[in-house]
C-alpha cells in the first residue's frame, strides 16, 4: 500500500531535491497556537510534518523539546487532543504527510488498537516511537503496519552493519538518521560523518534517509540535503516558539510567524 509519505518522497526524488521534515510539539504553547503553526508549515516550505506527542519523561529530547512538552502538558494537551490537531489540519490539507513522534507509554495507556484506529481516522501517516527497539516490533510496529501506517525507525552513528538489518526489517516510509549521539538540539552534525554513514546505510535499505538532530540553519540544511533524501529540523523551531512567548509563557502575535519564517529560510537552503 502506498502512503502519503511514500508519494511525497517519490515526488521529491522526481524533482531532484531533498524533503524538509519539520518537527513541532503538539499543543505548544496551547492548542489554538499549535494549530495555527502547523497549518502554516506546508506554505512555509515543509514537505513532511512531525508532531511531537508531549510526554512527562522524554529521555531522548534536549532542553528545548523537553520545555515545549511541559508547556503543552501544562496547557492541557493530551494524546486525544494531538489526534484532534491532526484532524483539524486535515480539513485544509489532504496531501502533506503527518508523522507522530514520541514515546510508547502514552500510546499504551490510550490502548494500541484504539490509538491506531483513531490515528488513521484523524489522518496520521506514520509513527516514530523512539523507545521501542526492533525486538519489540510485535507491540506496535507490526499492528501499525497492518493498520496502514508507516513505522519509521531511528538509525544512529552506532547502527553498525550487523545491527542495520534488524533495524530496517519492518521499517517503512523513511529512515530517520540521528546525526549526533545524545539528546536533540545540543550539538551540530558532523557533515563528513553524516555523508559516510548515510552512504553506508543505503547498502541496507532502499528507503529514503532523512537526517536530523542539531540542524539549525539553512547552510547546514543545504549541506545535508546534498547527501540525504530529507533534512529534519526540530529543536530550532521549538526554540523559535519559546523565544516568541511572553514572560508568562503565553503566545504572542509573533509566535506562529517566527516558526514559519525560520521554516521558509531553511526550506530555501534545502531547495538550493
Amino acid at each position: 500500500m502506498t502512503t502519503r509519505i511514500d508519494r511525497r518522497f517519490a515526488d521529491l526524488k522526481a524533482e531532484g531535491r531533498a524533503a524538509l521534515v519539520t518537527f513541532v510539539t503538539a499543543g505548544d504553547p496551547d492548542f489554538e497556537t499549535s494549530l495555527k503553526i502547523i497549518k502554516g508549515l506546508p506554505k512555509a516550505g515543509a514537505d513532511v510534518i512531525e508532531f511531537g506527542m508531549p510526554f512527562t519523561d522524554p529521555m531522548a529530547d534536549g532542553p528545548a523539546i523537553q520545555a515545549a512538552g511541559l508547556r503543552a502538558l501544562a496547557s492541557g494537551q493530551t494524546t486525544k487532543k494531538t489526534l484532534k490537531l491532526v484532524k483539524e489540519f486535515r480539513k485544509d490539507d489532504k496531501d502533506t504527510p503527518v508523522v507522530l513522534m514520541g514515546y510508547y507509554n502514552p500510546i499504551y495507556v490510550y490502548g494500541v488498537d484504539k490509538f491506531l484506529a483513531d490515528a488513521k481516522a484523524a489522518g496520521v501517516d506514520g509513527l516514530i516511537i523512539v523507545d521501542l527497539p526492533p525486538e519489540e516490533d510485535v507491540e506496535l510496529c507490526i499492528p501499525a503496519m497492518a493498520a496502514g501506517l508507516n513505522f519509521i525507525r531511528l538509525a544512529t552513528p552506532t547502527t553498525d552493519d550487523r545491527r542495520a538489518p534488524a533495524v530496517f526489517r519492518n521499517t517503512s516510509g523513511f529512515v530517520y538518521y540521528v546525526s549526533v549521539l545524545g539528546i536533540t538540539g545540543t550539538k551540530a552534525p558532523d557533515l563528513k560523518s553524516v555523508k559516510a554513514n548515510v552512504n553506508r546505510l543505503r547498502k541496507h535499505t532502499d528507503l529514503p534517509i532523512a537526517v536530523g538532530f542539531g540542524v539549525k540553519t539553512a547552510e547546514q540544511a543545504r549541506a545535508i540535503a546534498k547527501d540525504a533524501d530529507g533534512v529534519v529540523v526540530g529543536s530550532a523551531l521549538v526554540k523559535a516558539v519559546e523565544e516568541s512567548l511572553t514572560k508568562a509563557g503565553k503566545p504572542t502575535a509573533k509566535t506562529a510567524k517566527a516558526v514559519h519564517a525560520l521554516v521558509s529560510d531553511i526550506a530555501r537552503g534545502v531547495r538550493s
